[in-house]
Order: structure tokens, then C-alpha cells, then sequence
């Protein structure tokens, strides 16, 4: 694998690190297919305690 492959679209890290930042509880999953980020998703639950 050269070093292009392993690098990150500044796109994509900007897109992930925004979703960390909406969330106050829950889950950001990242899939990544043939080393490369293919899907972000955020997961979040309501809960009343």
C-alpha cells in the first residue's frame, strides 16, 4: 500500500469530527471498505429516566 492510499480526504475528517461534535450521547460509526471511508452515521437514543 503507498502512502496515497493511506491518506485521508481533509473532506472526510472535517465530516467525522462534526458529527463527534453534535453529539452529547451516542454512537459515530465509520465504515470503511478497501481502505477507504465509504459511510458515516450517527446513532443517538433518547432515554427517559
Amino acid at each position: 500500500m503507498t502512502e496515497d492510499n493511506k491518506a485521508i480526504d481533509p473532506k472526510i475528517l472535517d465530516e467525522i469530527i462534526e458529527a463527534v461534535q453534535r453529539m452529547k450521547y451516542g454512537e459515530v460509526v465509520i465504515t470503511i471498505y478497501d481502505s477507504k471511508v465509504v459511510q458515516i452515521e450517527e446513532k443517538k437514543k433518547k432515554r427517559f429516566v
